[in-house]
């Protein structure tokens, strides 16, 4: 097995932790990205312990500030010259203060803006070969463009569907954007898998964060996915399957890139 260089966003618990350690016990090297420098260490000691090798690095970064995503996209550019697999696993439901300081929805900001800027920042050291993995959702619900540039206010369930609608569309337009590679896969995890954000949203569940795990294991590295590029993969029915409709929708996914590069210019 070839020994790859991988990136995982969200990578201080839940699923993106027990992806994290599956990952290092292969021996691959590891960035991780947090938000808390204490819990970001913690886990990078577990992960140089698991591996055995030490080749972790770590990245804070809060998602709901885009400089701080510029930043962490510009501190990984200084120390690499090639990442073969970006996971943007990174992801809020419940928040108790919706709006970030630069007026944005908290959910689209973490969950959709914050993985667009750093896939399209790191672009240029993915490899035509590489995997870009982007964190989807059975929850899925038609995007109020008006959402993303903070006009319209959103509850919990609305925003987290319509974010990962959104990114599960931009997945499919990314993939056509580079038919000739990285290949960018959208991947439901797994639904109410035991995690924080569902025990936040829900009051937690019986089903193990290894499911999500594992699923985003293949994703990155499987021979499963291969020929998939832009396709949505459902864990849950644990097999590639249509989005909602919108994802599909040529015409609406091009007016959603649209919309967030307006938002963010």
């Amino acid at each position: 097995m070839t020994l790859k260089t991988i990136l995982i966003t969200g990578a201080t618990d839940g699923i993106g932790l027990e992806t994290a350690k599956l990952l290092a016990a292969q021996g691959h090297g590891l960035l991780i990205h947090g938000r808390n420098a204490e819990k970001l260490e913690n886990v990078k000691e577990t992960l140089a312990a698991v591996s055995g090798a030490g080749n972790i690095e770590s990245y804070k970064a809060d998602f709901s500030n885009m400089a701080n995503v510029e930043n962490m996209a510009k501190s990984t550019l200084d120390k690499h010259n090639r990442i073969d697999i970006l996971i943007n696993n990174a992801g809020v439901y419940k928040t108790a203060h919706p709006r970030t300081d630069e007026g944005l929805d908290l959910r689209f900001a973490v969950n959709l803006f914050a993985p667009y800027i750093l896939t399209h920042r790191l672009m240029p050291i993915i490899p035509e070969t590489g995997r870009v993995v982007n964190l989807s959702s059975a929850a899925q619900a038609p995007v109020d463009l008006s959402a993303l540039s903070g006009d319209t206010k959103l509850g919990d369930m609305p925003a987290y569907a319509q974010s990962k609608l959104a990114i599960t569309m931009w997945t499919r337009h990314m993939a056509c954007e580079h038919s000739n590679g990285p290949l960018f896969s959208a991947v439901n995890p797994g639904s109410l898998l035991n995690t924080n954000m569902v025990k936040e949203g829900w009051g937690g569940s019986d089903n193990d964060v290894s499911i999500g795990a594992d699923i985003l294991v293949k994703a990155a590295l499987s021979d499963e996915f291969e020929g998939h590029s832009g396709d949505y993969f459902d864990n849950d029915s644990q097999r590639f399957a249509a989005p909602h409709p919108d994802g599909m929708n040529e015409q609406k996914i091009s007016k959603l890139v649209q919309a967030i590069q307006n938002t963010l210019d």
